[in-house]
Formats: structure tokens, C-alpha cells, sequence
């Protein structure tokens, strides 16, 4: 185990740190908390408030209905199953009411409106289940038994009872507030500008902030949407790039108006599509205080423009699949920046090129879900234990010969 005991300098009097995590974001919350659970003395820094940025834009789904086989879905699976154990945990240490989240197990339910969308559903379900994914095919007619508001021109459903939800800022701030009750350190409003390299040139010895140098024998890039301009200044490029995302929040509806998670088919096209035209695919689900959310759309770039196009085709989308939407009104609208890569997976790992740079991102829209097992991975990797999951498909290395 990789942890540091010996006196350093030190930042506005707080000490210096064996990690520090840039971004406080669910993602690196969540490696924060897996570092300080294996002793580790970490200093979480953000340039603004705590979970801000893309978390605070989240609609916080836990999903394994949206992804192929492949490593994205075992990491989906892993954290998926250690979700539930993690907030467990978390309100054993720090008391039930320092680690609500509004997790709630509410299963998802994927529909098709048209013949070829129901065939490729179909088959999506079938490769899904062979890789262990709890897929259930509905029979016509059944998804009514499911969401009785949703359109009857449903033409195929799968259900997914494994597909959670939970409040993004209140998980974010419980993993935070469970780093803080170990000695850990947060600190928000301080920019990292650089890092520092040893006499090699290469291994990272120290981050330069807005508030001085905090010497440290590793650094967690957990940036998000910036964590390529990030890596780029810290002299390991990285092809993370922004997505932007809308999404529609209505007014509170009865309990029960929309039950699940409930999108259109092909909303799993648009979540793997390299293309840097707008993609849009209805998403609609209920919160615990009974408003509904509205999505979902991807652009690239990091233009923060509410489009009246995509608002009205979120809109158009929601009420073809549930009609008595058409009269709900919109209480409001947001947007925020989504982490990419051009092979739609994480980059989980320490950077080949630059000793002491680890780096946990490019988790586009799922950040929220794959948290738990991004966190936890990367702390077996740093503390030299047994990975819970393959990490080879996430190394940073798959990337370093490459022109961006």
C-alpha cells in the first residue's frame, strides 16, 4: 500500500497529501472514498463548489439496460451490484442522516415503437442476458402491467429489474463527507494549474493551485468534461471531449404517473454514436418528489446553449411515449458537460507516460452509475491489490500513440 507519512510543505496550513483528487465530482468523490478507506491521506481540490459541475447535472441512473456486452457492461455490473453495499456502509459510519441518496431500485424499461427498432431490441436483450445481464422480454400488450400512461403503440419491451436510481449531489456529498470523517480533505473555490515532476522529469511529486504547491506522491485526474485539457497540461494527452445534454424537469405528478425508467429504443444508437451531430432519444423517469425527467440529447463540444430545437424535441419525444405528458408543464431546463471518448469507454488507470498521474474519466452520461466501481478500481490498482474488474480495456495507455 502506497501511503506516505513524512512532513511536506504546506497549503493555507492544511497538510500536504499522498493523493490529491482534482474534481469533486460523483467520480472523484468516489475514488476519495476508496483511497481513505485503504488509509490513504487525500486532499480533494475543485475550482468550484462541491459536485457542480456535471454530477449536479445528472439525472443519476444506474443502468445496465443501455450498454452491450462488453467491458462497459462489466463495469456497469460491478457497480451496479456495489451500490447498494456502498451506501450501506456509508450510513453505518456516518449515521443514516449524513448518507441519504434517494436510491431506489426501480428498474428500467426499454420500448420500441416501430417493427425494426422491436427486432433490434430483441436481439440487444438476447446478446445482454447471454452476458449475464437480468433482461426479461415482455409479451405484447404487457408493458401496460408496467407503466399504464405509456402509448399503446408500444410494438416490443424489455424490462430491466436491475436498473436503480439515486439523488447524483446527495451520493457525491455523502462519499465526500465520509472522506472528511477519515481525516481527508476538501477543498473547493482552488484551482489546479500543473503539476510538478521529480528530477526525472516524469513522475509527479506536487500540483501548483491558485493557492500554492501541495507536494503529493500521486494525482487523481477527475475532471470530467476539462479532464482533457487537464491531461494535455499535465503532459499525457488524453481524446476526453464535452458532450453536452438537456434535460426537462415537469412539475410534480401523482405518485406512480411514470414508474420506471422508461426510454425509447434508441437511445442505445445515440449513446454509442461517434457523430458530433445532435442525437436525441426520448428518457423519461419520476424523482421522489414527483417531478419528471425529460432527456435526453448529446451534442459535442462545450457550447452551454439551451436549444429551443432539442427542448421541443425532448418534449415531442416524452409525450409520444407517454401522452399525458402533452398537458404537464416545464418548471424548468439544464444543461452540463458529459466526459467522452471515441471508444465510448473510461479511462480508469495510472498514465504510462507520466508516473504518479492516474486518471478516472470518459464515463460520458454514466459517470453517475459507474462511479462505484470507477472509485473502487482505481484504489486496487493504487494500492497494488487484486482488480474486481478487468482494468486493461480502461488503461490510459490505449490512447498514448495516438494523434489528438
Amino acid at each position: 500500500m502506497r501511503v506516505l507519512r513524512k512532513e511536506r510543505e504546506y497549503i493555507n496550513g492544511a497538510a500536504d497529501a499522498d493523493v490529491v483528487v482534482v474534481g469533486s465530482g460523483i467520480v472523484g468523490a468516489a475514488c476519495a472514498e476508496s483511497l481513505t478507506r485503504r488509509g490513504a491521506q487525500v486532499l480533494v481540490l475543485d475550482r468550484g463548489p462541491l459536485a457542480a459541475g456535471t454530477t449536479a447535472c445528472g439525472e443519476g441512473n444506474l443502468l445496465v439496460s443501455g450498454r452491450a456486452p462488453g467491458p462497459g457492461l462489466a463495469l456497469a455490473q460491478a457497480s451496479l451490484r456495489r451500490w447498494p453495499r456502498l451506501l450501506a456502509a456509508l450510513r453505518e459510519e456516518l449515521g443514516p442522516g449524513r448518507a441519504e441518496c434517494e436510491y431506489e431500485a426501480k428498474g428500467g424499461l426499454v420500448v420500441a415503437t416501430d417493427d425494426p427498432s422491436g427486432i433490434a431490441l430483441r436481439a440487444f436483450a438476447a446478446a445482454q442476458r447471454a452476458a449475464g445481464v437480468d433482461a426479461r422480454e415482455l409479451a405484447q400488450g404487457e408493458a401496460a402491467a408496467y407503466e399504464p400512461h405509456l402509448t399503446p403503440g408500444v410494438r416490443a419491451a424489455v424490462h430491466y429489474p436491475e436498473d436503480a436510481q439515486l439523488q447524483p449531489v446527495l451520493a457525491a456529498t455523502s462519499l465526500l463527507a465520509a472522506v472528511r470523517a477519515r481525516g481527508g480533505r476538501i477543498r473547493t473555490d482552488v484551482e489546479v494549474t500543473g503539476v510538478e515532476t521529480g528530477r526525472d522529469g516524469q513522475r509527479i511529486v506536487g500540483v501548483r493551485t491558485s493557492e500554492g504547491r501541495v507536494p503529493c506522491g500521486a494525482v487523481v485526474n477527475a475532471c470530467g468534461p476539462w479532464a482533457g485539457q487537464f491531461a494535455a497540461a499535465a503532459g499525457a494527452p488524453l481524446p476526453v471531449l464535452p458532450r453536452q445534454g438537456t434535460v426537462l424537469v415537469t412539475a410534480p405528478l401523482p405518485h406512480g404517473t411514470v414508474r420506471h425508467k422508461v426510454y425509447d429504443a434508441g437511445y442505445v444508437r445515440a449513446v454509442g454514436n461517434a457523430d458530433a451531430a445532435l442525437q436525441v432519444a426520448a428518457v423519461v423517469e419520476a424523482t421522489q418528489a414527483g417531478t419528471v425527467l425529460i432527456g435526453s440529447s448529446r451534442r459535442a463540444g462545450f457550447d452551454a446553449t439551451l436549444r429551443a430545437d432539442v427542448l421541443r424535441a425532448l418534449a415531442r419525444g416524452a409525450a409520444r411515449l407517454f401522452p399525458v405528458l402533452g398537458g404537464v408543464p416545464v418548471m424548468r431546463a439544464y444543461g452540463g458537460f458529459r466526459p467522452y471518448t471515441p471508444d465510448h469507454l473510461p479511462v480508469v488507470g495510472e498514465d504510462p507516460r507520466r508516473p504518479g498521474l492516474w486518471h478516472a474519466t470518459g464515463h460520458e452520461g454514466a459517470g453517475i452509475g459507474l462511479a462505484a466501481a470507477t472509485g473502487e478500481l482505481l484504489a486496487e490498482l493504487w494500492a497494488g491489490e487484486p482488480p474486481h474488474v478487468d482494468p486493461e480495456p480502461f488503461r490510459a495507455g490505449r490512447f498514448a500513440s495516438a494523434a489528438f
